[in-house]
């Protein structure tokens, strides 16, 4: 049991002491140069993980898709994806900016668009619009409450956009928690793309970093644009060591914060004024609903006022995440919460 019980995201947890020990000890030299050892050994283990044949260590899973569409499009291109993707959402309009490709959001119903979706979205050969330069999955789906999509769908959509020469990019933040989740081997996710990120500072607890992984040719030019970005990182190996002990040994416990995310929903469940959908708490994150006015804003600040911390998304809506650093204890103490203040709704 922590003092703080802190659900407002898996961002917010602090690297193990076999992460700090082994970035005090870690062996650097300059990355620009590509001259540092242990960022060389990560991303070798991020290529093999993800069966890609090479890997980019990037500041953040942002910098990780910006660089990945970058990569594979050109300016006055359009981009298909979900309408609530962390891309379209929450990147700062990165694509547009400094990509200078549309975006074309596709409203779904589980976050995950379907090989339908992904055919009728291709734009066909006209002067009048932009021709489609990528599409982008997202898997798990962070605004969807954490949903899995299955390695199969994932080949669905991709077999549709590549019929057409189009690439197919994953934004696999939380990769690792959907083949925990379904119990499959984490390539069976990436076959199907051309370029995948996956997230170090979430579930696998490390202090920062993403990596991005393709073939040998597309890493070259991410690495390109990682360097025109601002991204090019010196002696940065003593990240990348705390990203070594993070896919070496925090994996396989994600299925505890799976297991502590579906004790609190289904606890929340219980509750008056609260309504959740059980059927998309796959893996660590509760959406909720709020069903009395303002009493989202309320339920922020009352659970603040009693050391538990969450995070409301919308003015009804509330997203709490489960990691490494709420074990189940703070999952009663944070249930315990909801439980007082909605007593009287």
């Amino acid at each position: 049991m922590h003092d703080v019980v802190d659900l407002r995201s898996d961002t917010v947890t602090l690297p193990t002491p076999a992460m700090r020990e082994a970035m005090a000890r870690a062996e650097v030299g300059d990355d620009v140069w590509q001259e540092d050892p242990t960022v060389q050994r990560l991303e070798a283990l991020a290529a093999e993980r993800t069966g890609k044949e090479a890997g980019l260590f990037v500041p953040s899973g942002t910098m990780g898709n910006l660089v990945s569409v970058l990569s594979q499009t050109r300016p006055g291109q359009e981009i298909i994806l979900d309408l609530d993707s962390h891309l379209f959402n929450f990147e700062v309009a990165s694509a547009a900016v400094i990509a200078g490709v549309q975006t074309r959001p596709i409203r779904t119903e589980r976050g995950f668009l379907s090989p339908a979706e992904v055919r009728d979205a291709i734009r066909p050969a006209n002067i009048h619009v932009p021709p489609t330069g990528l599409v982008c999955v997202e898997n798990t789906h962070n605004r969807h409450g954490g949903t899995v999509c299955t390695p199969e769908e994932i080949r669905d959509v991709a077999e549709v956009a590549h019929k057409t020469g189009v690439p197919v990019h994953l934004d696999g933040a939380r990769i690792f928690n959907a083949a925990v989740a379904l119990k499959r081997d984490l390539r069976e996710f990436t076959a199907p793309v051309d370029s995948v990120t996956f997230c170090l500072s979430k579930g696998l607890g490390a202090p920062a970093g993403s990596l991005v992984c393709g073939t040998r040719e597309f890493i070259g030019r991410a690495r390109r644009w990682r360097k025109m970005l601002g991204g090019g990182m010196r002696q940065v190996g003593v990240l990348a060591a705390a990203g070594l002990v993070a896919l070496e040994q925090m994996v396989n416990r994600l299925a505890e914060d799976h297991s502590n995310a579906r004790r609190l929903a289904e606890g929340l469940a219980g509750l008056p004024g609260i309504r959740i959908d059980l059927a998309r708490v796959e893996t660590n994150i509760v959406i909720f609903f709020v069903e009395r006015p303002d009493g989202a804003a309320m339920l922020v600040r009352e659970c603040a006022a009693r050391k538990v911390k969450i995070h409301r998304i919308t003015p009804a809506s509330i997203r709490c995440v489960t990691h490494k650093d709420v074990d189940s204890e703070d999952i009663d103490r944070a249930l315990e919460a909801f439980s007082e203040i909605t007593r009287n709704w």
